[in-house]
């Protein structure tokens, strides 16, 4: 793969001012911290259960119900006419790959400050391990934290036994994940997912060209992201098609597709147990003619972003654009399948994970998590549905019995919104406040600690 295809692929933020700042967070590790007539949508079930309290300690929740007792000298928090929901997770975000621990304390504040509680770093350097520990500890303020280890592509990734002796390197460092990039071929992929399986380590990702979706499927993915390798396989003769002609997920093939072979992918996408993470905000923002640099120059989230990653992400939109085989008229229906094949992922039940690929062209860290909400539902999913996929599922993914739902004894990642987000999603944006493992941030302190951001 050609060194050009990675940068077009993936123009991540890897160099952010170092806006030094501190946050004072209340911590129900020193006092309870309490909820008081509060909406809670548990997620358990599609349901809101009203004029709730709920009680914090020690970063778990305590108890739910009325007229509790708790102590005298806890924080309360009136909440009387807002929703609590659990944290959501990004499972496709982006830590700066480097060793600048303020500009990872600022990409994760910005996660933090939209509820995004846990995220899984899908470009991983050293330096994560690291910093994992340090937000583990409590030393550094932001989500849970779950990081891959450095890209597996064609760059990296030049033979079957370098591919093999690369796994058992983040194995043995420590990383949660594998992240494979494109480039791949079935033999070095074959050696990499093959030693990935004999020493239990998940990986996830891209699904290389030469490589294909069934194969990847066969070979276990823990998650396939960006519904990579999706539109490929349904195109007839894909094999004879080469990958630039293609486009970047299939987007200049899509028209080709047989959406008949859409059951199919989806029976082996399911019996495999392969979780899919859409990222559908690139597509919608990245993709589509219709949303431009100059409408993300007008987004209030855009001032979170330095100008030379904006212009940056303005010209790759315009080089897609400048292609001669972009069509403006045939990628809205590209992005229309990819719909659809999101929506057939949740009617038969393949799991589907939240994540937009932030910081990525047009998608602020935190805000876009809320952004690629509302693209689920436009895909057809009902809000509760989209929920699930930012907290029952990630917790079911992630085998934490413990999270995703607001009950007794689960950790206590919440969200305090002004609006109901079970009839319309996007109020998830109205954010009051934030709890991370029992760390209360209010919303004055998210204001501050976002004000302190712009740039």
């Amino acid at each position: 793969m050609k060194l050009k295809t990675m940068k077009y692929l993936h123009i991540i933020l890897v160099t952010i001012s170092s806006v030094v700042y501190s946050q004072q967070v209340s911590d129900s590790r020193q006092r309870e911290i309490v909820f008081t007539s509060v909406n809670v949508i548990p997620m358990d079930t599609e349901q809101v259960v009203q004029n709730q309290t709920v009680v914090v300690k020690d970063g778990k929740i305590l108890a739910i119900g009325k007229n509790l007792k708790y102590s005298k000298t806890a924080l309360v928090i009136d909440a009387k006419g807002k929703y609590l929901i659990p944290g959501l997770a990004e499972m496709h975000a982006h830590v700066p790959p480097n060793d600048n621990l303020d500009a990872h304390k600022e990409v994760l504040f910005l996660f933090a400050a939209n509820g995004i509680t846990t995220i899984r770093g899908m470009l991983g350097h050293p330096s994560h391990i690291t910093l994992r520990s340090k937000i583990n500890s409590g030393e550094v303020f932001g989500p849970r934290f779950y990081t891959t280890g450095p890209s597996f592509n064609g760059l990296s990734v030049k033979t079957a036994e370098r591919g093999a002796e690369m796994v058992r390197e983040q194995k043995a460092a420590g990383y949660d994940f594998l992240k494979l990039h494109p480039g791949l071929t079935k033999e070095t992929f074959a050696a990499v997912s093959a030693t990935a399986n004999e020493v239990k380590i998940p990986f996830a990702g891209h699904v290389s060209y030469g490589v294909g979706v069934w194969r990847a499927i066969d070979a276990g993915y823990s998650s396939i992201d960006h519904l990579d390798g999706f539109v490929e396989a349904l195109v007839p003769g894909i094999e004879m098609i080469p990958e630039q002609q293609a486009g970047l997920f299939g987007m200049f093939v899509a028209e080709k597709a047989d959406e008949a072979g859409i059951p199919r992918l989806m029976r082996e996408l399911k019996a495999k147990n392969i979780w899919v993470v859409p990222t559908q905000s690139l597509a919608d923002r990245w993709f589509d003619a219709r949303y431009t640099g100059e409408l993300f120059l007008k987004d209030p989230d855009s001032k979170y972003m330095d100008k030379q990653i904006v212009t940056q992400w303005i010209d790759s939109k315009k080089n897609l654009m400048a292609n001669p085989q972009y069509d403006a008229a045939k990628i809205e229906n590209f992005i229309k399948l990819r719909r659809k094949l999101i929506l057939a992922c949740q009617q038969n039940g393949v799991g589907l994970l939240l994540g937009c690929d932030a910081p990525q062209v047009f998608n602020v860290p935190g805000f876009s998590t809320h952004n690629e909400l509302k693209y689920l539902v436009d895909s057809g999913l009902t809000p509760y549905q989209a929920l699930r996929t930012g907290t029952v599922n990630v917790a079911t993914y992630l085998n934490l019995n413990n999270a995703g739902t607001i009950k007794p004894g689960n950790i206590a990642d919440l969200i305090l919104i002004d609006g109901n987000p079970l009839t319309d999603v996007t109020n998830t944006k109205k954010i009051s406040g934030v709890m991370v493992r029992g760390q209360w941030l209010s919303k004055t302190e998210i204001e501050a600690g976002l004000k302190k951001l712009e740039k």
